[in-house]
């Protein structure tokens, strides 16, 4: 192995285990909530209904995918015990890594992930490896490096995206932008962002009520309806968006 790659190596090892240590104990207190509360729900409920080998990879406590019918594949033990118990199928791996066979799948979720990944590259191949022809995916990135704040560093990014960056190793691996939304549910103000990782942080047990009693249901009561627009669209001032492609058949 050489240098560049043992250095690469541990850094994933190290993103991986900050990762882990913070998304573990994050789906320990919380609550699942079903994808049908989600604004993605119009869109992929009426894809899954016609599409029965369906993927979504590292969903966490909030699959955007029907629980029943799809495959939800986490890192997190805590989130994988919770969806078994709700009638999911599920598997233990990571998006580089899927323990899953090649073509199996013609409609796959992977929201709010590939920006936690630090070779980005070897996730993407992994999702146009188990993708079948002409297959849809539903991924989403935040943009532009310059919005980087210290909230990215707490939740474990390694990267913002500028768009034709995101575009070009989608296309990389097969994968054409249909559509895109803007999407995302974290508040805008930073002292509001500040408060709640220091609460996380130094109170978790009172952070987790007000998150699972309070902000969660007040985050899903003021999602706005997601407003498709063709390819990437305009993104000056978009902190996430929510991209709807195919893959080459």
């Amino acid at each position: 192995m050489s240098i560049a790659e043992a250095t690469a190596s541990r850094r994933n090892d190290a993103m991986t285990r900050a990762n882990r240590g913070f998304y573990e104990a994050l789906w320990a207190d919380a609550r699942l909530v079903g994808p049908e509360r989600f604004n993605t729900w119009p869109l992929l409920g009426t894809l899954a209904a016609d599409t029965p080998r369906r993927l979504e990879v590292a969903p966490g406590l909030r699959p955007r995918l029907p629980l029943h019918g799809s495959l939800f594949v986490d890192l997190s033990q805590n989130a994988l015990r919770c969806l078994r118990q709700q009638g999911a199928d599920v598997l233990h791996g990571m998006i580089d890594a899927l323990p899953c066979r090649d073509a199996s799948f013609d409609l796959i979720c992977a929201l709010d992930i590939l920006e936690h990944v630090s070779d980005d590259n070897a996730a993407l191949a992994e999702l146009a490896r188990v993708a079948r022809p002409g297959a849809t995916l539903l991924l989403s990135v935040p943009l532009h490096p310059q919005a980087w704040t210290a909230f990215d560093d707490f939740v474990g990014h390694c990267r913002r995206y500028e768009p034709t960056q995101i575009a070009t190793r989608l296309a990389r691996h097969g994968f054409h932008i249909e559509h895109s939304a803007i999407y995302g549910m974290q508040a805008k103000s930073s002292r509001v962002l500040a408060l709640g990782q220091w609460y996380l942080t130094h109170r978790r047990e009172r952070a987790m009520w007000w998150y699972n009693r309070v902000f969660m249901p007040l985050g899903l009561h003021f999602q706005k309806p997601l407003l498709w627009r063709p390819g990437l669209g305009d993104t000056r001032g978009v902190d996430e968006l929510l991209l709807r492609c195919t893959l080459a058949r």
